[in-house]
């Protein structure tokens, strides 16, 4: 196994983890009086104030980006930033271990963004895509309650979403470093919630007499610190391992949501639901037997045009 190929596998399973707290923070500040468009912006502000903080004394350097770079990191921020909107939204109608189950489809989304940017997928990685199709099924279907079935279609919105924002940056991270990335995609995915929370929202969360600041604000601190470091190492997974396999790693954020919403927030799923959720956890471990082709540049596709000018 190659040292790239470690890097971003320890990457992607960061990134897993990070990201697995960030609905169960989420389902906790909407519980407390946050809109869902609070909590986006909030979380998402937060989390580039710090990559700025930390960019600005440690690596300067990392604040260059050519102008097609930064086009592209602009289109899969303001994609993702209006995924995450989506993404609350479907969390103020559904359970946050649901609702991240759902979420956990977007590996599909990806593969199926990748075969229309014309770029090949092996048998097995598509087979493993496709393997979650089952597991969804139990999980919206197997449970006593009766599911909000508008949010169900809010967080599928939101999978595909995430997706396709995975794919775009893929082809950025060819030319630029992932901190970088980092830093220009949240940047304007923190833009476009933030017109969102202008335009619609701008209301602040009542403070209960009993309550402190401190009590209120905890959750959404929480995170904007995940989503700092779950973007980050997501994108350097993408950038040593790939999207789609990075995205299939990223799975195994769902389990840490499923663990942290049944000890935290009391929420419980059907028999079948957790037969759904294991059947996600063998698509993880099928990443041992599953052929890896490193990312190539690519002179093909709708997303051609972020390659630099040499190579279209």
């Amino acid at each position: 196994m190659t040292s790239k190929r470690i890097i971003g596998i320890q990457a992607a399973l960061a990134s897993a983890i990070f990201m697995g707290f960030a609905p169960v923070f989420g389902k906790q500040a909407l519980r407390l009086g946050f809109s869902s468009t609070e909590v986006v912006a909030f979380r998402t502000g937060i989390a580039v104030l710090l990559l700025l903080i930390l960019m600005g004394l440690f690596r300067r350097q990392f604040f260059y980006i050519f102008p097609v770079g930064l086009a592209g990191c602009a289109l899969a921020g303001g994609i993702n930033g209006l995924g995450s909107i989506f993404y609350y939204a479907a969390l103020q109608r559904i359970d946050a271990s649901l609702g991240h189950l759902l979420y956990s489809f977007y590996p599909v989304f990806v593969a199926l963004w990748l075969i229309v940017d014309r770029q090949a997928v092996n048998r097995l990685t598509l087979v493993r895509a496709l393997f979650s199709v089952p597991a969804i099924y139990l999980i919206v279907n197997a449970g006593s309650a009766q599911i909000d079935m508008i949010g169900v279609a809010f967080m599928i919105i939101s999978s595909c979403l995430y997706a396709l924002h995975v794919i775009i940056n893929q082809r950025v991270l060819f030319e630029v470093p992932a901190p970088t990335v980092t830093l220009y995609t949240l940047m304007s995915m923190f833009v476009v919630v933030l017109l969102a929370y202008l335009i619609f929202d701008r209301q602040t969360p009542p403070i209960a007499p009993d309550q402190t600041v401190v009590e209120l604000w905890w959750p959404v601190v929480g995170m904007g610190v995940v989503t700092f470091l779950s973007r980050f190492t997501l994108f350097l997974g993408v950038k040593h391992l790939g999207g789609l396999q990075t995205a299939l790693l990223g799975l195994g954020e769902l389990l840490i949501t499923l663990l942290l919403a049944w000890l935290w927030l009391g929420e419980h799923l059907a028999p079948l639901q957790w037969a759904g959720a294991g059947l996600l956890a063998l698509n993880l471990m099928l990443v041992a037997f599953d052929k890896y082709t490193p990312e190539k540049k690519r002179s093909r596709g709708w997303l051609a045009w972020l390659n630099p000018p040499g190579l279209r």
